[in-house]
């Protein structure tokens, strides 16, 4: 069925159905359902809706506010509407060090990633201090939009020293597979956690509204003798994310 046939309001639009913008709120939201509006896909301007259904400009966009509010499209200035991914819900262990293509092949997902840059860059002063390199070396670089079963669930960013990584267009999965057949796979790792509200950009690549809540996750991970080996930060879709940690009690 073409999205024009099922917006024709002799199909669902009704006198005594209450205000026509919650009426048309409701078809989009079964088109969802339907399958008719895929995740991902754009929707129709508001002005050719207003002309299929026969409603005003103002009606449309009102119903389309409402479904951005529900979270069922996401709102992109200058580029239109977009049907929302219904994001898998992760519970993930504060008490194991795993990449995120473990992650995710361990739950039975296919993790895939869109590159966002990939090199080697003179050091940042934060990846001086923390990597423990020199103003004149060199720092191996990649940062991404890694996905699940093609939906966005976070933006990684990993900075390494040369030494680890030297070339890091090796890296095509999993950074810890390629650290581990190099021998520097890291044995453990402190993390911080900050609750933040996503930025344009970065809600944008996660295809969500900008100022939803995300997670900011700082990693540092370390060899087991000590040295330092990765830097990563990483920024989690807050809806689709639990972090789990076992905790017991502390010995007197």
């Amino acid at each position: 069925m073409s999205i024009a046939i099922f917006l024709s309001p002799d199909k669902w639009l009704q006198s005594d159905g209450g205000p026509r913008y919650v009426q048309l709120r409701q078809r989009l939201t079964e088109g969802v359902d339907q399958g008719l509006l895929k995740a991902g896909s754009s929707l129709p301007p508001e002005r050719e809706i207003a002309t299929i259904t026969k409603l005003s400009r103002v009606t449309v966009r009102k119903a389309i506010q409402a479904l951005a509010k529900d979270g069922i499209i996401i709102q992109k200035q200058g580029s239109g509407s977009f049907v929302a991914f219904n994001v898998p819900q992760i519970e993930q262990s504060l008490s194991r060090l795993t990449s995120f293509t473990e992650d995710m092949s361990r739950r039975g997902m296919t993790s895939t990633s869109v590159w966002l840059e990939r090199g080697i860059f003179m050091p940042s002063p934060d990846e001086v201090l923390v990597l423990a390199l020199s103003p004149d070396d060199s720092v191996s670089r990649i940062a991404r939009l890694r996905m699940a079963d093609d939906k966005p669930m976070a933006i990684e960013r990993a900075s390494l020293s040369t030494d680890f990584l030297p070339n890091p267009l090796l890296v095509e999965t999993s950074l810890y597979e390629v650290l581990g057949q190099a021998g520097f796979r890291p044995v453990r790792a402190l993390q911080k956690i900050s609750a933040i509200n996503l930025e344009k950009e970065n809600a944008a690549l996660l295809m969500v509204e900008p100022g939803k809540s995300g997670l900011q996750i700082e990693r540092t991970s370390y060899l087991a003798d000590g040295r330092t080996v990765e830097f990563t930060q990483s920024i989690y879709r807050g809806d689709a994310y639990h972090f789990v940690a076992e905790l017991r009690l502390a010995k007197e």
